[in-house]
């Protein structure tokens, strides 16, 4: 018992130490990638090489210009990075100099408190402004081959000329990792029906691009009796799948996630190398180890935590059910039996694990997410992956449209399924931002029933139902302001009134998300119930009397008041009386605090006053 004991301690104290360790390798970590920001608007010429080349959330091209050049702004203070918009012309290719006229403004921090922080997420891409242009971009001189980029903008533009639009910008995506030519429409489709993570290179991607390779050289040894009989001919196909993997990660650009699902498939396919299993809980648990290390800041993105989820949730349900999958079996009904039902577990399994982190970083559930994987998963690992890895073979003899017409036939079907479930009546669903602790404690609850051994793993349950059954009743706050003063929303019976019914839709869209509103902008603002004035809009909640005044048009048609207790907020700069006892919110004291919510007590939070960080606005 006192070695028991004693161990107990022990490794408590090495999981503090392990924890003080991570929190002092993300704060170097957080120094390292420092970059300078803009710290105030700038409007003027903008030069640069071309990083990469993307389409924004409002489905209009992107570039990222490294090596930036400013107007009059020193070299010390020029960001490493900026991200632009492009609304007039064609995006330049990846590696072309170019110029242009651009508005420039620092990363905007969250649309209300405690939501996400776009400084936060923008500082570990390095991108110190971001901004729109209007006007053609130039190019100023030669473009420097970047030998990957090159590769994959001409990859990209034979598989757009080879396929149907539609088809051709989601197999652009698959095997470019370019999403910059799939409609808008194709996105929404996929993302009523749950299948959007099919146009993310993730781990189902990588996983099945490097089965297929495996699975494919392992076969092919086989053929040939004397290299079967001599050569371990599964090491040597986990070797191959493991550069091909390599390769793959580099034509794809590279990003976040596809990293993440690299290091997972190179865990596995090491371990096939080194006699060891192949899929374990420790493989997983090592793939997390090495993107932390690699990342720490992608703990708390939405493409870790599924990602890792879902793999766990599979590792062990798998393990569970391992005697259901033994083959020799039933002969071919058996197989085909053992197959279904691998499929309708894995997709239920992921499902399932994946659902809590997709309706907290996304505010959304899709009803019949199930039935749409259930449709196209099988179509991506059968049809698509696999023509995509035979136009890549036949690419040196010029017969790589077979590949491309298998793959055109295969994404046609995984769009059909999603146009079709996506029109469904309640196809998607909202749900409410959970509290800051809900999402932990389901976690840790979820931990708990996946890896502890026993019949009390099954008191992992607990903390699940638990955050679930409050996660509905989260509270929201009151009032919201946007940190430019432009949008004020204030939550009624009916559900969250916005002070405008166009513009800013950006932060009004997060506002209704958040809400768990499905409302648009339009409909929301038609909830006001006084001050129909147009420019002025005048609400009454938590005891106080709120004014949000628009532009010069709502300043001369306002009648200036400054009453105990009432909020004006004003989206131009105007001096504040010297009577009064308002809060007067103007740009310049917004600025300051962020944005700012009112919870149901009269409490104000402001989204910087709640914390400090290298990111944040000084």
């Amino acid at each position: 018992m006192r070695a028991r004991r004693g161990e107990g301690v022990g490794l408590l104290a090495g999981a503090l130490l392990l924890v003080g360790l991570g929190f002092c390798y993300m704060g170097l970590r957080a120094h390292q990638v420092g970059a300078p920001v803009l710290s105030y608007r700038y409007y003027g010429p903008v030069e640069g090489q071309v990083l990469a080349v993307d389409r924004s959330a409002s489905d209009a091209m992107r570039i990222t210009l490294g090596s930036v050049r400013l107007r009059d702004v020193s070299p010390a203070r020029t960001p490493d990075r900026v991200r632009i918009s492009l609304f007039e012309g064609s995006a330049p290719m990846p590696g072309s100099w170019v110029m242009t006229t651009a508005n420039l403004s620092p990363p905007q921090g969250p649309a209300e408190p405690g939501g996400f922080d776009f400084r936060r997420h923008a500082w570990f891409l390095g991108l110190g402004a971001v901004g729109y242009s209007r006007v053609p971009v130039l190019r100023t001189g030669p473009p420097e081959v970047l030998p990957v980029a090159t590769l994959r903008a001409q990859l990209s533009e034979r598989v757009r000329a080879a396929m149907p639009a539609d088809t051709g910008g989601v197999a652009t995506a698959l095997m470019t990792g370019d999403r910059a030519h799939v409609p808008r429409h194709v996105t929404e489709n996929l993302r009523a029906s749950n299948l959007a993570h099919l146009l993310a290179i993730s781990g189902l991607h990588m996983g099945l691009f490097a089965g297929v390779v495996f699975a494919s050289l392992r076969r092919c040894f086989a053929l040939c009796p004397p290299i079967a009989l001599r050569w371990p001919v599964k090491k040597l196909s986990a070797a191959v799948a493991l550069v091909a993997s390599f390769g793959y990660l580099l034509l794809s650009g590279a990003n976040v996630a596809t990293e993440r699902a690299f290091l997972m498939v190179a865990v596995m396919l090491v371990a096939v190398m080194l006699d060891r299993r192949a899929i374990s809980v420790r493989a997983v648990a090592l793939a997390a180890m090495l993107v932390l290390l690699r990342r720490p800041e992608s703990l708390l993105s939405a493409g870790f935590q599924m990602s890792f989820s879902a793999t766990l949730a599979l590792v062990v349900a798998f393990q569970l059910l391992q005697p259901w999958f033994r083959p020799g079996r039933g002969g071919v009904l058996g197989a085909a039996a053992r197959w279904g039902l691998a499929l309708l577990v894995s997709s239920l399994v992921a499902g399932l694990a994946t659902a809590p982190f997709g309706a907290a970083h996304f505010n959304m559930i899709s009803h019949y997410g199930l039935l749409a994987n259930l449709a196209a998963v099988p179509v991506m690992g059968a049809v698509v992956v696999p023509g995509a890895v035979l136009a890549i073979c036949l690419a040196p003899i010029g017969a790589s449209a077979v590949g491309f017409w298998i793959m055109s036939q295969g994404i046609a079907w995984i769009l059909k399924v999603a146009e079709t479930v996506a029109t469904w009546p309640g196809a998607r669903g909202h749900v409410v931002a959970p509290e800051a602790w809900i999402l932990p404690v389901l976690v840790a609850g979820a931990l708990w029933l996946l890896l502890w051994q026993g019949r009390f793993r099954w008191a992992g349950l607990i903390p699940i139902a638990l955050a679930l059954v409050v996660w509905p009743f989260s509270p929201r706050p009151e009032v919201l302001i946007s940190a430019d003063g432009g949008l004020v929303g204030v939550m009624t019976e009916t559900g969250r009134a916005l002070s405008r019914p166009s513009g800013k839709s950006f932060v009004a869209g997060i506002w209704l998300e958040n809400d768990g509103d499905g409302m648009d902008q339009a409909r929301a603002y038609r909830r006001i119930l006084e001050g129909r004035d147009g420019k002025v809009q005048i609400f009454q909640s938590i005891g106080r009397r709120f004014v949000h005044v628009l532009g010069k048009t709502g300043l001369r048609a306002w009648q200036p008041s400054c009453a105990r207790g009432e909020v004006i907020i004003l989206s131009i700069e105007v001096e504040p009386p010297a009577a009064g006892d308002c809060l007067w919110l103007t740009p310049r004291q917004l600025r300051e605090t962020g944005s700012i919510a009112f919870a149901g007590d009269g409490a104000m939070i402001t989204a910087n006053g709640q914390a400090r960080r290298l990111w944040s606005v000084p």
